[in-house]
C-alpha cells in the first residue's frame, strides 16, 4: 500500500478510526501525528468496542508497528491507562509494536487546570475545549518552555525544567485566577513513576519511520480531529491547537512531504461538530435529536452530544483543497436510511452574494445562508450491504452526487459501526 494520510474533512468525529482500521491490513506502520487525548477513535471488533485516545487504532492488528509521533501531546497517565485497557482486552501492547516519540511534548496537571480556568474566565465566548490540557501544552511548546519525553528520561534535566514551569504556573494561578497551586514534589514523584513504565516504548520516530520507508514498508498516518478544527485552516478561534490537516503528518512525524503518496479524506454522510462555533447546516431540534439518537452522536472522549446537520459540500470541497485529498471515505450512510428527503449544501450566500469559499472571519459565519439542493431518500436498510452495487438506487444517486460536487472519487463506504460493515468502491 502507498504511504497514506487519513484526515477528517469536516469537524472531526467522521469515523476515521474505522477507516484506519480497514487500511491497516495493508500497512506496516501506523502513526498518530497530532492532537492529544482530546480526540477518540472508536473501532468495533465483533462485540467489543475499543476507544483509543492516543495509541493509533492500528494496534488492533497484530504484526503492525504503531507510533505516537512528535506532533502529539501526551498525557502519560492516559497513555498508560490505554495500554492497560488494551492488554485487558487481549491486545498485545509491547515495545515491539508501540513506539512513543522522544520529541513528543508532555501534558502536566497544571495544563489541565489552566485549560479549565481559561474557559471559565472567558464565559459566553468560550471555545468549548475538552479540558484535557491540550491547548496550554501546545502553548508551552510554542513558547519553548515545554517538557518533552526526552526530558523525562533525564532526571536532572526533568527536575530543572519542571521546577521552572511549576513556579511560573503557580504564580499565574495565584495572581490571575486565585486558584490552588501545584506541588513540585508531588508532580515530580508521579511522573517518575510514569517514566519507569513509558521508557521502554521511547523511540526517535524520524529515524524509525524513514528507515521503514527505505526498506519498502508502507506507512499509514492517522489524523485526529478534522480540517475545520485545524489551528490554521479551521473556524478560528473555535479550533483545536494543532494542524489536523494532511501537512501536519510530515511535521508531526518527521518524514518529508515527498514520501506521501495519497491523502484520504473521511466524511460522514451528513455533518456533525462538538462544542462551540459556527455550523451553517445545523438541523432544527426535532431532526437533530432523531439523527443524534440513530447515529449515536456523542463524543468518544467527553460524551458530549454532537450537533448534527446536512452534508456541507462547501466545507468538504475546501478541505479537499487544503489537504490535497485524492479520495474520500463516506461513513454512517446508514444513519440516513429512514430520511424521506436528504439535503446537500452546495453553496453559501452572504449579503445576497454566492461565496466561492467559506469566510475567514468568524463573525461572517453567523451571517451565512446555506444554499441547498434536495434529493429523495432511499427508505431502505443499508446495514447489511456489502458492495456499492447492492445499495438502494437512492443511496447510490446520493453518493454519486457527492462525487460530482466534490470532484473526488469515493473509495470507501461505511454502513454501520462494526468492522465488517464497510466496503471499498
Amino acid at each position: 500500500m502507498p504511504n497514506t494520510v487519513v484526515v477528517g474533512a469536516q469537524w472531526g468525529d467522521e469515523g476515521k478510526g474505522k477507516v484506519i482500521d480497514m487500511l491497516t491490513e495493508r500497512a506496516d506502520v501506523v502513526v498518530r501525528f497530532q492532537g492529544g487525548n482530546n480526540a477518540g477513535h472508536t473501532v468495533v471488533v465483533g462485540e467489543t468496542e475499543f476507544i483509543m485516545h492516543l495509541i493509533p487504532s492500528g494496534i488492533l492488528h497484530s504484526g503492525k508497528l504503531c507510533i505516537v509521533g512528535n506532533g502529539v501531546v501526551v498525557d502519560p497517565s492516559v497513555l498508560l491507562e490505554e495500554i492497560d485497557m488494551l492488554r485487558g482486552k487481549g491486545i498485545e501492547v509491547e515495545p515491539s509494536n508501540l513506539g512513543v516519540s522522544d520529541q513528543a511534548h508532555l501534558i502536566f496537571p497544571y495544563h489541565k487546570a489552566l485549560d479549565k480556568l481559561k474557559e471559565a474566565k472567558v464565559g459566553p465566548g468560550k471555545i468549548g475545549t475538552t479540558g484535557r490540557g491540550i491547548g496550554p501544552c501546545y502553548a508551552d511548546k510554542a513558547s519553548r518552555v515545554g517538557i518533552r519525553v526526552a526530558d523525562l528520561l533525564d532526571d536532572e534535566i526533568f527536575r530543572r525544567k519542571l521546577r521552572i514551569n511549576i513556579e511560573e504556573k503557580n504564580t499565574l494561578f495565584t495572581t490571575l485566577y486565585q486558584a490552588p497551586t501545584f506541588s513540585f514534589e508531588e508532580v515530580h514523584e508521579a511522573y517518575v513513576g510514569y517514566r519507569e513504565r513509558i521508557s521502554p516504548f521511547v523511540i526517535h520516530a524520524p529515524v524509525v519511520l524513514n528507515r521503514a520507508i527505505a526498506q519498502g514498508k508502507s506507512i499509514l498516518f492517522e489524523g485526529a480531529q478534522g480540517t475545520w478544527l485545524d489551528i490554521d485552516h479551521g473556524t478560528y478561534p473555535h479550533v483545536t491547537s494543532s494542524n489536523a490537516t494532511a501537512g501536519g503528518a510530515c511535521v508531526g512525524s518527521g518524514i518529508g512531504p515527498s514520501q506521501i503518496d495519497r491523502v484520504i479524506g473521511v466524511v460522514k454522510a451528513y455533518t456533525t461538530r462538538v462544542g462551540e462555533g459556527p455550523f451553517p447546516t445545523e438541523f432544527p431540534a426535532p431532526l437533530m435529536e432523531l439523527i443524534r439518537s440513530k447515529g449515536k452522536e456523542f463524543g468518544a472522549t467527553t460524551g458530549r452530544p454532537r450537533r448534527c446537520g446536512w452534508f456541507d459540500a462547501v466545507l468538504v470541497k475546501h478541505a479537499i483543497l487544503v489537504n490535497g485529498i485524492t479520495e474520500v471515505a463516506v461513513t454512517k450512510l446508514d444513519v440516513l436510511d429512514n430520511s424521506p428527503r436528504v439535503k446537500i449544501c452546495t453553496g453559501y450566500r452572504l449579503n445576497g452574494k454566492l461565496l466561492e469559499y467559506p469566510p475567514s472571519l468568524i463573525e461572517r459565519w453567523a451571517q451565512v445562508e446555506p444554499v441547498y439542493e434536495e434529493h429523495p431518500g432511499w427508505l431502505t436498510d443499508t446495514t447489511q450491504v456489502g458492495c456499492f452495487e447492492d445499495l438502494p438506487p437512492g443511496a447510490r444517486r446520493y453518493l454519486k452526487r457527492l462525487e460530482e460536487l466534490l470532484k473526488v472519487k469515493i473509495s470507501i463506504v461505511s454502513v454501520g459501526s462494526k468492522r465488517e460493515q464497510a466496503f471499498h468502491v
